[in-house]
């Protein structure tokens, strides 16, 4: 079988995106081994670049360690972050690695970070030799889908307060490790707000 480790994780890497894959679809090791045999490993130092916006997009990426986010940039110089993902997320720029396009997001790392990268032209040989993996992706897929509705409802519906518990359930922990000008720019608030939600205690705004 093929194995991947990373430095800076005890557990290898193969392990950890097995495990991902039990989450959803059940597969013997010959597929297992098939299935690592089609991945890449990649090595991403704090602030790299991933994919830049008009790149096109090869690889659908699955963090083993660290944290990734995805994001746009204004004619301002604004950013704009869509979704962060740390251990055991997926990140691609979906419209450009279905439609082999430029990407329209850029995707780099907010800490030193292992990512497993799968390309669209394996994934399709995938598809073809391991059939079930078809459902394994519709539901990452359609997961991705439902998230990103999620976060135009937060954007438009709720007020700051609750789209940072939102932010706190959906990504535990993370706001100890990344920055508060990331959370804000993916809450769409300024840093200084934010620290301003920070120091008040639980369920009191």
């Amino acid at each position: 079988m093929k194995s991947f480790q990373s430095s800076s994780s005890e557990e290898p890497m193969d392990q950890l995106i097995l495990a991902n894959i039990a989450l959803h679809i059940g597969i013997g090791a010959a597929e297992a081994d098939y299935f690592l045999s089609l991945l890449e490993h990649k090595t991403l130092k704090r602030k790299e670049v991933l994919l830049s916006e008009g790149q096109t997009c090869h690889y659908i990426n699955y963090v083993a360690q660290g944290c990734l986010r995805m994001y746009t940039t204004d004619d301002s110089g604004r950013e704009h972050i869509q979704m962060f993902a740390p251990e055991n997320w997926w990140c691609t720029d979906l419209l450009g690695f279905h439609t082999n396009t430029a990407a329209t997001h850029t995707i780099d790392a907010l800490e030193d970070t292992d990512v497993l990268q799968l390309s669209y032209q394996n994934l399709e040989k995938l598809y073809l030799k391991v059939p079930k993996f078809e459902r394994f992706f519709r539901v990452l897929f359609q997961n991705g889908f439902i998230m990103y509705q999620n976060r135009i409802t937060t954007e438009l519906a709720l007020p700051a307060d609750q789209k940072y518990e939102t932010f706190k359930k959906l990504y535990p922990g993370l706001q100890q490790r990344i920055t508060q000008k990331h959370i804000a720019a993916y809450l769409g608030i300024t840093p200084v707000f934010l620290s301003m939600l920070r120091k008040k205690p639980d369920g009191i705004y």
